[in-house]
């Protein structure tokens, strides 16, 4: 490396099929990085030889690169002397391994009828056993580890949006509704509870539908309690926002709870993270408990 060049930061992503690796890709594309999937073997030096050149567009845009099993000449052991080599040469590289239990990865398999890439003719089982063994290495070199067994979708974002969210990105600001029924969320930072409001839950016109519909969102605003709550929490939101930003809070999720996670909380979840946009904010919203419920 040269006065004139330098490499970016570089995040190897890998993992069992079936972990969440797609989710990953698409968080960290969403976080600003530029990502790479499934790339041939023999291009990976390459790759991680080429400097950027001072002044250009990717110069601060940290790079991710998905290898797996389905990766052309794919040798972990072989990776993983690449990466350390790099390391040993004071380049930021790093691997964030996806791991799963086998009787989750069986199960998720069985729901979207694939196919697992290492046992095409075979049970996923075998498939899943051969591919453990095949990435010990790489598990065992990765300085990020996320298991996912017990994540969705949405959670296991989260976590990623947590942990790879570049500093330029500001203040993350995750706008979340769940259910009581399932427990408050680990990760909240700020927690508010909506069962003061009406539960549409009690209207069997209503109850099967959700927050996102239109007759429930009318129930719950047609509390009389509800337009000045929302007018309270928007400000309260507007006040303490940009002081969490100032003391350098990187993450910040708000939590909207009412009973089942199905109903008031994410109409307030969905009004209250719109109203946040207007104001200039960047919220994602998150509904934990809307498919489980």
């Amino acid at each position: 490396m040269t006065d004139e060049t330098r490499h970016r930061r570089l995040l190897l992503v890998t993992g069992m099929s079936g972990a969440g690796k797609s989710t990953a890709v698409r968080t960290l594309e969403d976080l600003g990085w530029e990502v790479v999937d499934n790339l041939p073997l023999m291009l990976l030096s390459p790759l991680l030889d080429a400097p950027v050149p001072p002044g250009s567009d990717e110069e601060d845009r940290p790079l991710a690169v998905v290898v797996d099993a389905r990766t052309r000449g794919f040798d972990p052991a072989r990776i993983v002397a690449r990466i350390q080599r790099r390391r040993e040469q004071g380049d930021d590289v790093g691997i964030l391994f996806l791991d799963c239990t086998g009787a989750e990865l069986v199960r998720r398999y069985s729901e979207t009828r694939r196919r697992h890439p290492l046992a095409l003719d075979r049970p996923a089982e075998d498939g899943i056993a051969r591919e453990r063994e095949l990435l010990q290495p790489l598990r065992q070199a990765a300085d990020q580890l996320i298991d996912t067994t017990d994540l969705n979708v949405h959670s296991l974002a989260q976590e990623l949006r947590t942990r790879f969210a570049t500093p330029e990105a500001g203040t993350t600001l995750s706008i979340m509704s769940f259910g009581f029924a399932r427990g408050v969320p680990r990760n909240a930072d700020l927690v508010l509870d909506m069962r003061f409001l009406r539960n549409p839950h009690w209207v069997p016109e209503i109850k099967p539908m959700t927050g996102l519909d239109a007759p429930v969102a009318d129930y719950v605003a047609a509390d009389p309690a509800y337009a000045e709550a929302l007018e309270r929490i928007e400000g309260l939101l507007t006040l303490l926002l940009p002081r969490y930003a100032a003391e350098g809070k990187s993450y910040l999720t708000v939590a909207f709870g009412c009973t089942g996670g199905r109903h008031r909380s994410v109409h307030v979840a969905e009004t209250i993270g719109s109203r946040l946009r207007a104001r200039g904010f960047s919220p994602t919203i998150l509904h934990r408990d809307l498919v489980q419920a």
